[in-house]
């Protein structure tokens, strides 16, 4: 067992998230399961994905999401800092990229089987 559970940050009615968590079960990986917009991740959860994912800000984001197109982020993310936006994220879990799955040294955004079985093991 890992020194640190998966931790799963999931939205009930969003399908790539369901399957996600089907694909974990399948699997017989542990993980914790968060709702996304009630428990956004913690600054320093998104820190860390950050820097799991090379430093690319916009893969932290759901870019198709109401919220990120009605606040406009597609024009103003490129002009943040890496803490104003990692604070919107923490403040927002609509704009975090589902799912958003955080282990010890591992971590993806979205849902690809493929990447998942790389990074967390099936």
């Amino acid at each position: 067992m890992p020194a640190s559970p998966l931790t799963v940050y999931t939205y009930a009615k969003c399908s790539t998230c369901r399957e996600a968590v089907k694909w974990l079960r399948a699997h017989r990986i542990d993980f914790v399961e968060k709702p996304i917009r009630e428990t956004p991740p913690t600054l320093a959860e998104l820190r860390r994905m950050l820097a799991l994912q090379d430093g690319s800000l916009r893969r932290l984001f759901n870019t198709s999401g109401q919220d990120y197109r009605a606040m406009g982020l597609g024009e103003k993310l490129p002009a943040l800092t890496p803490d104003e936006a990692l604070t919107l994220l923490a403040q927002n879990g609509n704009l975090v990229k589902r799912p958003f799955a955080l282990g010890a040294k591992r971590g993806a955004v979205g849902f690809d089987a493929e990447t998942w079985a790389t990074a967390f093991g099936g």
